[in-house]
């Protein structure tokens, strides 16, 4: 059981880095979306790159599934292992329906025309710059947040202990 809640919230991880990935200034309410929108959708999904943050989903979830009957059953190692690489093939095409969930969830915030024109800016050089450079900004951005917070938690510290003296007490 814990194999499948570890799976789960991996797949969770997955799909929540992907989809915040994603996520643009501005949005549509909530609605069902066209067929068109959705396809829109997944040409965003398609042209940023995101698809390939779904791949290793199917796979993982196989992977997981052997390696929580491989613990009480490790005679059955090679069986479990030709079992999986099996689904794995079966089971490529479900890259296809997350895809299609994801985009269709995608479709949901943005209308038919934010779609078209997010489609048409990632295929423009500028476009194509932020799919490279957007991550890179954000890894750096998020380091130098991180050390930010580090001074400024030596700050505040050695406040609290400058007033805690002025009390009486040496922390």
């Amino acid at each position: 059981m814990i194999a499948n809640k570890s799976t789960l919230a991996m797949c969770r991880f997955v799909l929540a880095a992907a989809l915040s990935s994603f996520a643009m200034i501005g949005a549509a309410q909530a609605q069902q979306p066209t067929p068109a929108a959705v396809e829109l959708a997944r040409q965003v999904i398609q042209v940023k790159g995101g698809n390939n943050m779904f791949d290793p989903i199917v796979p993982g979830v196989i992977e997981s599934a052997k390696n929580m009957f491989l613990p009480t059953n490790p005679g059955l190692a090679k069986d479990l292992n030709e079992v999986a690489a099996q689904l794995k093939k079966e089971y490529e095409p479900k890259r296809v329906e997350l895809l299609n969930e994801v985009a269709r969830t995608y479709a949901q915030r943005f209308t038919e025309q934010e779609l078209k024109d997010l489609v048409a800016f990632y295929k423009t050089p500028l476009g194509q710059k932020v799919i490279v450079e957007e991550p890179r900004a954000l890894d750096a951005a998020m380091s130098r947040a991180q050390d930010w917070a580090n001074n400024f938690s030596e700050e505040v510290i050695g406040r609290m202990r400058a007033d805690m003296k002025k009390r009486g007490n040496n922390l």
